[in-house]
Formats: C-alpha cells, structure tokens, sequence
C-alpha cells in the first residue's frame, strides 16, 4: 500500500462557480499552460494560440463557463484568488476585441508563482474562437482541453493536453495523478474503507482523528484547524451573499432566486429554531450555496461545485439542532467543525481514488452522490458515532444515491442541481440517523457502494454523463 492520502485542501478547495470541472478545472489548466510557457522562456514569442475543447467540456461548456474560464486563466486568473469583478470586466474587453493579452496580470501562488508579475504578447482569442469538438471523448477523461502555442512563423512552441477530472482536480497527458496537494508518508494510509475502518480502531483513534494525524505530515495542526475555518466561514459568506440576491439566475431559463425569500420566512416562522423546521434550513442553505455556484460567484468545491450545497446544508443542522451544540461555547463549536470536515475528507479521498467524483464520468452519483455521503460521515462524527457507524452513515447516504444521472438543462447547473442538492443533504442527515440508531454492524459495505457507483458510472450512456445529451436536459424546453 501506498504511504499515501489525498488532502482535505484538495477536497475543499475555494474557487468559483459554477462547475469545478467544466470551469475551476479549465480555468487551472489555461493558467498551468502559461506557467509552463513563462518556465520553459516562450511567453514572449507567442503569436498565436490554438484551444481545442473535447467531450464534455465541449458539448456544456457554454452553460458551464468553461470557455469564459479558459480566457481568465490564460490572461493569469486563478480560482482561488480571482477578483470576480475585475476578471469581468477584462472579458468584456475581450469579447469586444477578440484578444487577450496572456499572463496579463500578475499572480500569486498556485502553480503560475514561477511568473508572477511576467506579462506576455496579445493574441487573437476569445470564447468564440476556440474549437469544440464535443464527440470526441479522449482515451484518458471525456473532460479534455489542448493548448497549442506558435510563433510568427508558425512553429509550434508548446502543446498540451490536460483533463479536468472532477472537483478541480487537473492532469496533465503523461502524468499519472492529478496535481494537487497529496500527503507523501502518512502514518496511516488506507485505500479502502475497511482499512479505514480498521486502522482507526486500532490505534484507539477516531476516523477524523485519522485524517488529522495524516494531514499532519505536511502542517501543524494550528494550520490544520485554522485552515477547515477558513473554508468553513467562505462558505458562510457564500450563503450570505446568495441570501441578499434577487431575480432570475443567469441563463435562458429564467429560473427564478428562492433563498431569499425563503431565508425572510424562515425567519419570520421559525424565530426560535424549532427542531421542526431543521429540513428546511437544510433546504434552504443547500440551494442558498448552489444559487451562488450557479451566478460564478466564490463557493467551496464540496467536493465538486455542483454538489457544492450539500456539506455546508449538513453542517449548519449540525451546529444549530445537535442536542447541546447550539449553546456550545466556541472551543467546542470550531472542535465539531473541523472534526466533521476531516471525517468527511476521510471519506471523500475514497470516492477520488476508487471510483471518481466527475459527473462527466460517473454521472451525477459522483458529484451529488459522494458529497452526501461525504456528509452524512460528517455528521456521524459529529454525532459521537463510533468508527463503524461513521462508515455505515457513508454507505447508506450513497446506495441511495446510485445510478444519479448528470443531465443539466441547457448545460447550466441549475436544473436539477439545485434541488438536488437539497434532497441529498436531507439524505445525508436521515443516513447519519439510521447509522447513529445502530450498532455498526451492517451488511452492504462502503467498499462495495463504491465498487458499484464506479461500475454504474461505467454502464451509463454517455447521453447521462453531463452532455446535456439525455434526460431532463432533452425533456424541459429550455425557454
């Protein structure tokens, strides 16, 4: 076995919506391409610049963004560090100039550090002029963009091919992982949920406690826990921004903003919190998250930006209607949080290194179906639910999530993603709930539920798997 695991900054990582695979991902990749240009000394002689998109990047990329994405990684934007308002108004320089000027703004971290403060030649690029080819799926990932780079006279200084594997995850054609922030020589590594299982109890350590004591071969646990904070309060403010939206989403579908007007009577109905109302905050918070995701604005990849609702929706009924936790002091309040995210990375690296966590390749049983199972062993832990009742919780959450199709109407994630978010929060909780009323012991295992979403996801037409080529996406008139 590998000394491995997957962190849980790469799990939860901040960007901006509306899809970590079809815009995070590309936007990474445009980005990593210069980089590589400035390390490898072309920038400068770059006059011109080819971008073919491929599969389903291609067939929803215009829903998705992803083209939009390209144009802002390429100009030096990066997820996580985006300035949303200004990379607006540089694409719509571009859209009327049909160029850009390449690593036109200086960055910081990430992996275009190398040439930060570097500005390259203008092209000729804008969304319009890339090619897609959406039935061309590539051996390697159905989610593929090439960058071909040329000089004035034509020769081809560089060419790549990088595939967006789900939740923002990117790898280059050669490599064999994604890049990222993998743990090297961890204490307790695991490929499995059984070994998962079985390491935790006999070290006499819980399941997030686990993934603590392996998160700490790459930073000390103030780093750690000051680091699930931060990712906790962006998720915050992503609730709190979609709550003061009004109106319709972006798109033709003219679907309609509800968190707010939810969140009004909600505070008007439940002014004391009452127990009886704990689905609909879940509700509310879930589609609150995604009506965000769906603007472009900045959320938490949970483990994908469609799914992106879910954990956030699991933990605000954690911290508000666990027996004990709403009158918790803060100490014990930032202990649940950060246990509750570290037992649902646990479980989150299992999906991402036996199965996958891409829409585009499993459907959405991979997006939607791993964040509620993400959360419902978050809530499990929380819940004070022994190592095996955290597992069930998992498993429970994702046999009922399996054979999730991935069919966006229009390609925007917008219907059923929104919703779907919701009613798999509520599933996380109930899954938490039937575990927590156990004993551990329980005949289908996590191991096998994944066996089976990958299988599933394998089987499934290719109509399903976020082509907008099948299902409700063909069914709904758009507008």
């Amino acid at each position: 076995m590998n000394a491995t695991d997957i962190s849980v900054f790469d799990l939860f990582s901040i960007g901006v919506g509306p899809s970590s695979s079809h815009t995070v991902g590309p936007m990474r990749a445009a980005n990593r391409f210069v980089a590589e240009l400035i390390e490898a000394g072309s920038l400068a002689r770059v006059a011109d610049l080819g971008v073919d998109l491929y599969g389903s990047l291609a067939a929803t990329g215009a829903g998705h963004g992803t083209m939009a994405a390209v144009v802002k990684g390429l100009a030096g934007w990066e997820p996580e560090t985006i300035d949303v308002a200004a990379a607006e108004r540089q694409m719509a320089r571009n859209q009327a100039t049909g160029r850009l000027v390449l690593a036109g703004r200086a960055r910081t971290g990430g992996t275009a550090e190398a040439g930060a403060g570097v500005t390259g030649p203008e092209v000729e690029l804008c969304e319009t002029s890339m090619t897609l080819r959406p039935l061309t799926v590539l051996e390697r990932h159905t989610n593929a963009v090439r960058f071909r780079a040329l000089d004035a006279g034509g020769a081809v200084l560089d060419e790549r091919t990088y595939y967006s594997v789900g939740g923002g995850f990117v790898i280059e054609e050669g490599e064999e992982a994604a890049s990222g922030d993998s743990l090297l020589d961890v204490p307790h590594p695991y490929d499995s949920a059984e070994q998962l299982v079985s390491r935790a109890t006999e070290a006499g350590i819980s399941i997030a406690r686990l993934k603590l004591e392996n998160e700490l071969t790459a930073r000390s646990e103030q780093e750690v826990e000051e680091g699930i904070l931060t990712i906790y309060r962006v998720m915050r403010e992503c609730i709190g921004s979609s709550l003061d939206r009004i109106g319709y989403l972006p798109g033709e579908l003219k679907v309609r903003c509800r968190a707010g007007q939810w969140h009004r009577d909600l505070l008007r109905e439940d002014a004391g919190k009452s127990a009886e109302y704990a689905i609909d905050w879940v509700n509310l918070i879930a589609l609150a998250v995604n009506e965000e995701n769906a603007f472009g604005g900045r959320v938490v990849t949970a483990p994908t930006n469609g799914a992106a609702g879910i954990l956030p929706a699991v933990l605000h009924y954690a911290m508000n209607y666990l027996p004990g936790m709403r009158t918790a002091g803060r100490v014990a309040k930032a202990r649940a949080v950060v246990d509750f995210f570290l037992a649902s990375a646990a479980v989150g690296a299992l999906y991402k290194k036996r199965a996958s966590i891409s829409g585009a390749e499993v459907g959405c049983q991979g997006e939607v179906g791993s964040a509620s199972s993400m959360a419902a062993a978050g809530l499990a832990q929380v819940m004070g639910g022994s190592n095996q009742q955290v597992e069930n919780a998992a498993e429970i959450a994702m046999e009922h999530n399996l054979g999730l199709t991935c069919d966006p109407v229009g390609g925007l994630v917008q219907i059923p993603c929104i919703e779907r978010n919701a009613m798999a929060a509520a599933k996380a909780v109930n899954a938490a709930k039937i575990a927590l009323r156990g004993d551990g012991e329980h005949r289908v295992s996590l191991d096998q539920v994944i066996e089976t979403m990958r299988q599933t996801g394998a089987d499934m037409s290719s109509r399903y798997k976020e082509t907008s080529r099948g299902g409700l996406a063909v069914n709904v008139v758009e507008c």
